[in-house]
């Protein structure tokens, strides 16, 4: 089985910054795209940012200059730092992996558990 473990999230004030953590565990032969998607009540998730196996990335419009997104293939975390924070920010950040269990199989999409962002004006 895989997991993936978040951290880093909390409470900060507008053009503050915080950094998020995203460790996959388990059984893992290798993982492709790895990403982060944000959420607030009553809407869909959407795409933060995005990270291929082989480094070329994609970011939302809104986060472009604020946050970058990376990952340690060696320990099979990625991390979305996010600076210069605002109020809109707010939300639940959710990360992604596309992970492959064993050589032979197919990649599946795995979610972490979600971690609160809240930005205080």
């Amino acid at each position: 089985q895989v997991q993936l473990a978040e951290s880093g999230g909390g409470l900060v004030q507008a053009g503050g910054s915080l950094r998020l953590s995203c460790a996959a565990s388990g059984r893992i032969f290798s993982i492709a795209s790895m990403g982060w998607y944000l959420q607030t009540p009553g809407k869909q998730r959407e795409l933060v940012a995005a990270i291929t196996s082989g480094g070329n990335i994609n970011y939302a419009d809104s986060v472009k200059g604020r946050f970058t997104i990376s990952r340690d293939n060696a320990k099979n975390t990625e991390y979305l730092q996010m600076n210069s924070l605002k109020p809109d920010d707010t939300a639940v950040y959710y990360c992604t992996a596309a992970i492959r269990s064993v050589w032979y199989g197919r990649e599946n999409e795995y979610w972490g558990q979600g971690t609160q962002v809240t930005v205080s004006s």
